[in-house]
């Protein structure tokens, strides 16, 4: 019975002991050596049972504590579990400092833990004052007035670059605007005239040439190079030969694969006729100019390609397609303005936040 007795009162102390050595309050401070104003961490932490609760010391802002030491400000409280859970680390944290110079030991801090009361250890701190070369009183200056800060292009470079896009866009959003406005293509497009057909523009030539009455001068030279000139550039246009650099011979012979020997025969006397006047010096006369003239208006005529009657439709299905293009334009002109513009906005907030910050 008695040693019964004994072991039940080994195991309580065990166990008491046991508790007591899981329940830790700890206060420290991040130095221990401080300057006169130095703002320094003061550290109060209890490590306990999970299910205990803890009450540590509470300081309020520029609560004085002991020998000049004093709270700037509470930095608040936290609490971290341990081991799995089944403990924990509850701490407190403050700003402290001094505004004399003194070596002070600041007493045991109180914890409430449960129901028990646990005391931290002393804390030694020793507050001293700036170090001041009093040998070399010269060196001391006054403070120096605000001054403001030198141009840096570092600082400034992607506000300007940016400025640079905005303008640029902005230059392009007003183009298409204008454009829109107008109807007209963002790109002016310059389409050719459309080619007339050889036959007509012969016979323009050709009329010219009555008009004037070349064929009445008795130097008819001038007159039958134009009028052969006007034949070989018809030629070349009706049949795809050069012409222009054929003799007289070669363009009949030629124009024989074409046409038959029957149609040529008038053709082949103008040339003939031609070729005496320019080169032999060869006089002709009125009746014979007016016959040559009346010969190449005849072979125009029998040669001419006629204007193909399906062309009409031809147009009008060609009016169609571009009103459907020009709708397209339009569309794309309308989305080019709306996304420019959102760019040009988003672009100006973003480069009006940079400066505000820059000039904080």
């Amino acid at each position: 019975m008695r040693l019964k007795t004994i072991i039940t009162c080994l195991t309580l102390v065990v166990v008491i002991l046991q508790a007591v050595a899981q329940t830790t309050f700890v206060a420290r401070v991040d130095t221990v050596v401080m300057l006169i104003g130095q703002p320094r961490e003061l550290t109060l932490e209890v490590a306990c049972p999970r299910d205990k609760s803890v009450q540590l010391p509470a300081f309020e802002q520029y609560q004085p504590l002991f020998g000049g030491i004093e709270i700037v400000d509470p930095l608040g409280t936290d609490t971290t579990l341990l081991d799995d859970g089944q403990r924990k680390q509850v701490s407190s944290r403050y700003t402290i400092t001094a505004f004399d110079s003194v070596l002070v030991a600041l007493p045991p801090f109180a914890a409430i833990v449960g129901s028990d009361t646990l005391y931290s250890q002393s804390i030694a701190l020793k507050v001293v004052t700036v170090p001041v070369d009093t040998l070399h009183p010269d060196q001391f200056f006054p403070p120096k007035s605000v001054q403001a800060n030198p141009f840096s292009w570092t600082d400034w470079k992607t506000i300007y670059w940016l400025s640079v896009l905005v303008m640029l866009l902005a230059g392009i959003l007003a183009y298409v605007a204008l454009r829109a406005y107008q109807n007209k293509p963002i790109i002016r497009i310059i389409r050719r005239a459309p080619r007339r057909p050889a036959h007509q523009v012969a016979m323009e030539q050709i009329e010219r040439l009555k008009q004037e009455k070349r064929w009445t001068d008795e130097d008819s030279k001038e007159y039958y190079t134009e009028l052969t000139d006007t034949l070989r550039t018809y030629i070349h246009e009706r049949y795809g030969f050069n012409a222009m650099e054929m003799t007289s011979t070669e363009i009949i012979e030629r124009l024989l694969q074409e046409q038959d020997e029957s149609a040529l025969a008038e053709l082949r006397q103008l040339f003939e006729t031609a070729d005496l006047v320019k080169f032999a010096k060869w006089k002709t006369l009125m009746n014979e100019n007016d016959a040559n003239l009346v010969s190449a208006i005849d072979f125009i005529n029998q040669t001419k390609l006629e204007v193909d009657p399906t062309a009409k439709a031809a147009v009008a299905e060609e009016v169609t397609v571009e009103e459907r293009q020009s709708r397209q334009r339009t569309m794309a002109m309308r989305i080019a303005i709306v996304v420019l513009a959102v760019a040009v906005a988003a672009l100006g907030t973003y480069i009006i936040w940079l400066v505000v910050d820059l000039l904080r």
